[in-house]
């Protein structure tokens, strides 16, 4: 047998061979043929000590090993796109340039200092999550929920119009339609006052929105960016980090952020969701310094220059509101958005509430959900009942059951799209953001999250949950069971597919 191997090599390598009983002679197409097919055998093998050393979960670790090496003329090529689990370019210019960004902003941001939130049970609770933020709650701010799209376009358009020192943008998705070119104008419009505006766009995300719309904000004056997720020669074939996080900062005294994106189906327009609920957030204070950190950083990225911003916090003169800030994806050094949703649901005493669209948890935020309501915690779960991604509805249906055995209260959400990503925290504690309760949101994309204290603004959002559980259905056991066979194999074939996609 070793004769047999050894006389296959030695063909492959172009060397003289003897004859020997049982080896074929190849033609020259098909030593290149074995060639090809060896190539791709031995990328599997390297790939799957990779995916070992490397790969998010243990479940897809195995998930990448088993696919590596049984079909590795499919599976390499696709691992090297989708399935690493770090955006390591990122992670270098992080390192490189940290030194700079850290003398040139993070120095400025020492102004902060007088807005921590000292001696706070909320700080008490949160300290973890600061720690993960390397940011901590600020106070002096003010913020407003915004419900639905209207709402946030009239108010984003307006702070735009209002800037008087420069306007940043930061989208996921943006479209070349109704919404879309209304911001394109007010960019436009500020940017001809001589006021200097960023926009920076993820080129996944934004994929449809065409080279013709980017010129004529750049004709106009708009410094625009795309995010670059395949930048630099490591990440060239990288399509699976994304940069998730939707935001507007204007002259560093407000910021906008949360779920939606510049897009009419945002407005209800779309004949295929109808209507689209979403929440944002609109924060006034030294809070958004740390939202234009974020910014920054990711600037940086794209296009390598540090723009000159305002780093001086200015207090709202209509709350003391503490903030936290916190930004999370696949350059951290730990799991942050996962990490932080275990901490937030394992610090409630009384209820936890959230709104996802997506709902793909992993197994630890899993298991503080179960722990959570075996300490009595009221936990309430708003998911959608029409989803863009089919694959997400059915992995839903692998893992709920124990959760509702336990008590938890599944709403699925009737009237239209539901897109909002919040949660609340007992009565002080509440939360507005990009991340959704996916794998996705937790290893792969960028995303930012706002970390709000106060009664008020507990309530506040308590009220708007309480709207959409109105507007909603809870799941029951019986509805699961009522399932097919056929249905339940594939609800938990998506779900297994979760930690590798």
């Amino acid at each position: 047998m070793f004769k047999k191997i050894s006389a296959l090599i030695r063909q492959l390598a172009g060397k003289p061979l003897p004859a020997i009983p049982g080896v074929p002679v190849l033609s020259k197409r098909r030593r290149f043929a074995v060639a090809i097919l060896l190539m791709f055998h031995i990328l599997g093998a390297l790939s799957s000590l990779d995916a070992l050393m490397s790969s998010r979960t243990s479940q897809g670790s195995i998930a990448w090993i088993i696919s590596l090496n049984t079909f590795p003329y499919v599976s390499v090529p696709v691992y090297w796109i989708f399935g690493r689990p770090k955006f390591q370019g990122y992670i270098i210019s992080r390192r490189e340039t940290d030194s700079d960004l850290w003398l040139k902003h993070q120095l400025k941001m020492s102004t902060v200092d007088r807005f921590q939130l000292h001696n706070s049970r909320i700080r008490g609770n949160m300290q973890a999550v600061e720690s993960l933020a390397k940011m901590p709650f600020l106070t002096g701010n003010h913020i407003e929920y915004l419900v639905d799209g209207q709402q946030k376009f009239d108010s984003i358009f307006a702070g735009i119009r209002e800037a008087e020192d420069y306007v940043l943008a930061q989208y996921y998705i943006i479209r070349n339609d109704e919404i879309g070119q209304q911001f394109q104008q007010a960019l436009i419009d500020k940017a001809q006052q001589g006021v200097p505006v960023y926009l920076l766009y993820d080129e996944i995300g934004s994929y449809r929105l065409g080279r013709h719309y980017l010129r004529q904000l750049e004709q106009a004056g708009v410094k625009v960016r795309p995010f670059h997720s395949t930048k630099g020669p490591g990440n060239r074939f990288q399509l699976n980090f994304r940069n998730h996080r939707k935001l507007v900062i204007t002259d560093g005294k407000h910021a906008w952020l949360g779920g939606a994106n510049i897009g009419d189906e945002y407005l209800g327009q779309s004949l295929r969701y109808g209507n689209w609920r979403d929440t944002h957030l609109k924060i006034s204070g030294p809070a958004v310094m740390s939202v234009q950190l974020s910014f920054v950083e990711d600037w940086h990225w794209a296009s390598e220059v540090i723009p000159e911003l305002n780093w001086e916090p200015v207090v709202s003169e209509k709350g003391d509101l503490p903030i936290l800030i916190l930004p999370s994806g696949p350059a951290d050094r730990h799991e942050t958005a996962s990490l932080m949703m275990q901490h937030v649901i394992n610090s409630a005493a009384e209820r936890f509430w959230i709104s996802s669209p997506y709902f793909v948890p992993d197994e630890g935020v899993l298991s503080a959900l179960k722990l959570a309501a075996l300490r009595g915690v009221d936990v309430r779960i708003l998911i959608p009942e029409r989803t863009d991604n089919y694959l997400v509805y059915l992995a839903a249906y692998a893992f709920v059951a124990p959760l509702i055995e336990l008590g938890i209260e599944i709403h699925r959400y009737q009237d239209g799209v539901l897109h909002a990503k919040s949660f609340l925290i007992d009565h002080h504690l509440s939360s507005v953001g990009t991340v959704n309760l996916d794998n996705r949101s937790f290893r792969l994309n960028f995303e930012i999250t706002a970390l709000i204290g106060g009664e008020e603004p507990n309530q506040q959002l308590e009220q708007i949950f309480q709207d959409d559980f109105d507007g909603s259905r809870i799941m029951t056991i019986e509805e699961i069971e009522s399932k097919s066979l056929f249905f339940r194999a594939l609800s938990r074939a998506a779900y297994l597919m979760a930690p590798v996609l």
